[in-house]
């Protein structure tokens, strides 16, 4: 009673009951004589329960078992395959594959025909060899302005197949190119929700298929442009009465970056999925058996 008039006297403010309970002659009955707690601890005790559960929500909304630094990584990778996925669906469905052009005089003196294709279609372009730079010989390139004729190649569905400059295309083998881009794009699917999956989940296990899928679809689109390729040669060896001068354009150049992306996409994403390096792992071994 007496120290708590002289705190109240000395400090100038009122104290909550009990607050002084462990300096005066009265502490036993006031603090725990009687089995009581004061009420400050009592405060402080709930304010540190309360700290506690906020620190196991934000540690809860984290994905577990990968950490800020980890999943950063996994964003990183991410991005990388999607341009590889983005430079695919571009070069597929563009028809930039292949040019192909005859000489400039060939027809006329002032309009010459050039043609260019891909996986699907197939397009003639009538130019005007005014347009055309006079250090080239033959007509194009086929991005110049001028009429464009573009059919849809039919030995998907009837069997056919194209003639261009007298030339008859290979079914086969532009068969095989198309079936190959076409799985080369279901894998980059397929890795991108592996990839979803572990950031959601918050586990690495998905990284690895995620990496054998980008691995196989970079292996996919590279083997796409070997085989169109040689479906090229094949297409001019079917006849020498044009003569042609032939070139791969930029939607091939876009399938084969694409390609290299995704196989270093798919590295990056199985370097990821590896929780210790194997010398990291001996590391502590022999440290252990150097004390």
């Amino acid at each position: 009673m007496w120290s708590t008039f002289f705190l109240h006297e000395e400090d100038g403010r009122t104290l909550p009951p009990g607050a002084g309970a462990g300096s005066g002659p009265l502490a036993g009955v006031t603090g725990g004589g009687f089995g009581g707690r004061a009420p400050g601890a009592a405060g402080a005790a709930g304010a540190m329960g309360i700290k506690r559960r906020a620190i196991k929500t934000s540690a809860s909304e984290r994905p577990r078992g990968i950490s800020a630094i980890q999943e950063g990584k996994i964003k990183l990778a991410f991005f990388v395959t999607i341009v590889g996925v983005v430079l695919t669906v571009l070069g597929m469905g563009t028809e930039y594959w292949v040019e192909l052009s005859p000489p400039k005089r060939f027809y006329n003196n002032q309009t010459c025909l050039a043609a260019h294709y891909g996986l699907w279609k197939g397009c003639t372009r009538t130019l005007w060899v005014a347009d055309i730079d006079p250090e080239r010989q033959s007509c194009g390139p086929a991005e110049l302005p001028g009429e464009s004729n573009c059919t849809y190649f039919k030995f998907y569905t009837t069997g056919e197949n194209a003639v261009i400059f007298r030339k008859t295309t290979e079914k086969s083998l532009n068969v095989a190119t198309a079936i190959m881009a076409l799985s080369s794009l279901f894998l980059m699917v397929m890795g991108g929700i592996c990839i979803t999956m572990a950031l959601s989940k918050g586990e690495l296990f998905f990284l690895k298929p995620a990496s054998i899928c980008f691995i196989l679809s970079g292996i996919l689109a590279l083997l796409s442009l070997i085989v169109f390729n040689q479906s090229v040669l094949s297409f001019l060896a079917s006849d020498h009465s044009v003569p042609l001068h032939h070139e791969l354009s930029w939607s091939v150049f876009c399938v084969g970056c694409a390609g290299t992306i995704l196989i270093f996409g798919g590295i990056i994403c199985l370097v990821l999925a590896i929780p210790n390096s194997p010398w990291q792992s001996c590391l502590p071994q022999q440290n252990e058996n150097n004390s």
